[in-house]
């Protein structure tokens, strides 16, 4: 069974309902909105629009890991991006965490010190050996994600090699940044994790996670999940485009809440919100 619960850095969220988080996408090249909210003000306003939607926290970014070309950027990039968008929502929402998507250190402590309370990095601390000193100095919330590679190659298939228990493989990695973390001095109440859909994985391996997702949630720990507007939906789907990927997003979102996960990375929060909290009506019913 997953976590009942995840500690944050300043509060603690209780996991007995689906919670969504609402991507935001400070950059010119994400793979779905790079450049709609690329100003300060348009992601924030962005930003209150999901939390109307229902979004429980909020995701912000500011550096890419799309599938083709992805640009490394800077530290003072990153955080020219995201420190002013981080303000204006901590100003005008205090009671809604804000999670920033970053794999730099420097950019962590300094967001942390403007008050997120979650450090989501995509590379499950492996492309900074002080992240997690970082995080567990100041007890940020953190989801460790598993890919493999760089910043510029994890969302390609540049090392998608597997064996026959792909799953296996993956929470073997997963398992061991989590050690890394916890040996740094992470407390494990504040880990979520990320199977990582789409880093390092083609379609099949995707659908494998998702398939075998309980396995994931047996680890203990809360389990998110981010598949919105992902290549892999579209390649099923038939749909080309990011933005007609909601239908199989929503599909693939309900699937894993069955799986275990509890925590939802997701573009479209108006969709996430009524699909998975009527998912869980269902399940939660057919438990009683």
């Amino acid at each position: 069974m997953s976590a009942a619960e995840w500690r944050l850095a300043s509060r603690t969220l209780q996991l007995n309902r689906p919670l969504i988080m609402g991507i935001i996408n400070v950059t010119p090249d994400s793979f779905s909105d790079g450049g709609k909210f690329f100003s300060p003000s348009a992601a924030a306003a962005h930003g209150r629009l999901l939390i109307a939607m229902g979004a429980d926290m909020l995701d912000i970014g500011g550096e890419s890991t799309r599938p083709q070309g992805a640009t490394p950027v800077s530290e003072e990039e990153e955080l020219a991006r995201v420190l002013p968008v981080l303000d204006l929502l901590h100003d005008s929402h205090p009671q809604v965490p804000i999670s920033i998507d970053t794999v730099k250190s420097g950019v962590a402590r300094a967001v942390l010190a403007h008050g997120a309370d979650v450090i989501n990095d995509v590379s499950g601390f492996r492309l900074d050996a002080r992240m997690a000193e970082v995080c567990a100095d100041q007890n940020a919330g953190v989801i460790l994600m598993h890919s493999r590679g760089d910043v510029a190659t994890m969302g390609t298939y540049a090392e998608a090699g597997y064996g026959g228990d792909v799953v296996g493989e993956i929470i073997a990695e997963l398992g061991a940044r989590v050690e890394w973390a916890r040996e740094a001095g992470v407390a494990r109440e504040r880990i979520a994790i990320d199977p990582g859909v789409g880093f390092a994985k083609r379609t099949q391996h995707s659908l494998a996670v998702l398939r075998e997702l309980p396995r994931f949630a047996e680890l203990g720990l809360p389990v998110a999940i981010g598949v919105s507007r992902k290549r892999f939906v579209g390649e099923l789907s038939g749909a080309k485009e990011p933005d007609d990927r909601i239908d199989g997003t929503t599909a693939a979102n309900v699937l894993a809440l069955a799986g275990g996960a509890r925590i939802f990375r997701v573009h479209d929060v108006d969709h996430a919100r009524r699909a998975l909290d009527t998912a869980w009506s269902i399940l939660v019913e057919g438990d009683r």
